[in-house]
């Protein structure tokens, strides 16, 4: 009895012997082992033995910030950390007032995005790491807002947050830190300061508004213009065409009439070779106009030509014609 009993002891001994140098260590998770308090070593993820009250985890002060769900509002809070985190972390801080070149305070709200490569140093070459990051970016934040005016704070994020990077992560080179980016979350002005922004860009979209409609309407009186123009245009060139066609078909009209006056006077011509065609050309015309001649308006009057005895004249000039011809 009393040797399962010593026996029971040996075996709960042992098994916290194990216990206490046993740990397991999670895959992007570091502890940094100390042997009677001075530095010993790092364990790595996976299962690590140690030497059972002689090496201990240093424990780490950390700070934390949450976020209140009901209120919104940020609280931080601080305790005692075996295991460091090797993973890119998100740290976010709360908002602070912060004076820009011309005298004006406003609000900031920065996440900062870090990671780190050197636990050694992430613990002992700095208290709170996490704290110590808040301040020193709280301070290079100031600086940086100070030396700009309000209108270069508001439209220069990129460049504040490339100039955070890079001193933030030259200064925390030596806590073993990389700082991977700086993002201004919130950049708030005073109240009224954005009531006079907000009019501002108010009055600019109304001004740009009032230059598109007037550009509108200008375009819209030119096209109308430019059409009528076209209009006009088209227009007269189908009237001057028009003219053109028609008096060149009086032109050609003529032309013929002419041409054919002038065959029909040569065929006489050579009909009768030595006699003037001029008194047969004479009767026929007159010939031609008789009837019209001998009707009044209603068409009953019979008028006899005053010029009757020439007609007869030229009918007897044309029976001397055929008979010439006849010879």
């Amino acid at each position: 009895m009393i040797f399962l009993i010593f026996f029971c002891i040996v075996f709960l001994f042992f098994a916290f012997l194990l216990a206490k140098a046993t740990y397991v260590v999670k895959q992007a998770e570091v502890i940094v082992i100390e042997r009677f308090g001075s530095f010993h070593s790092v364990l790595k993820p996976g299962l690590n033995f140690v030497m059972p009250f002689a090496d201990k985890p240093r424990q780490v002060l950390w700070t934390f910030i949450q976020e209140e769900a009901r209120s919104g509002k940020m609280y931080r809070f601080s305790r005692y950390i075996d295991r460091i985190d090797l993973r890119e972390s998100v740290y976010d801080f709360p908002k602070q007032n912060v004076i820009t070149k011309d005298n004006v305070t406003m609000e900031i709200n920065a996440l900062l995005y870090f990671q780190i490569t050197d636990p050694i140093a992430a613990t002992y070459e700095i208290d709170n790491l996490p704290q110590g990051i808040e301040k020193l970016t709280q301070t290079t934040l100031r600086n940086i807002i100070g030396s700009l005016d309000l209108d270069e704070s508001l439209t220069s994020r990129d460049m504040i947050n490339e100039k955070l990077t890079a001193i933030l992560d030259e200064a925390t080179d030596k806590w073993g830190v990389k700082v991977n980016r700086v993002e201004l979350q919130e950049v708030n002005p005073p109240r009224d300061i954005r009531d006079a922004m907000e009019k501002q860009m108010r009055a600019e979209r109304d001004r740009r508004a009032h230059i598109l409609e007037a550009e509108g309407f200008k375009t819209a009186a030119v096209l109308e213009a430019e059409g009528k123009k076209s209009a006009h245009i088209l227009e007269a060139e189908g009237v001057k065409m028009s003219q053109v066609m028609r008096a060149q078909g009086e032109s050609d009209a003529r032309r013929l009439l002419a041409q054919g006056e002038s065959d029909a006077i040569k065929l006489v011509r050579d009909a009768i070779p030595n006699q003037d065609p001029l008194p047969y050309m004479t009767a026929l015309s007159y010939i031609k106009a008789l009837p019209e001649m001998m009707k009044d308006k209603n068409g009953k009057l019979i008028l006899v030509p005053y010029e009757a005895s020439a007609i007869m004249g030229s009918l007897s000039g044309i029976k001397t014609l055929f008979k010439d011809l006849e010879k």
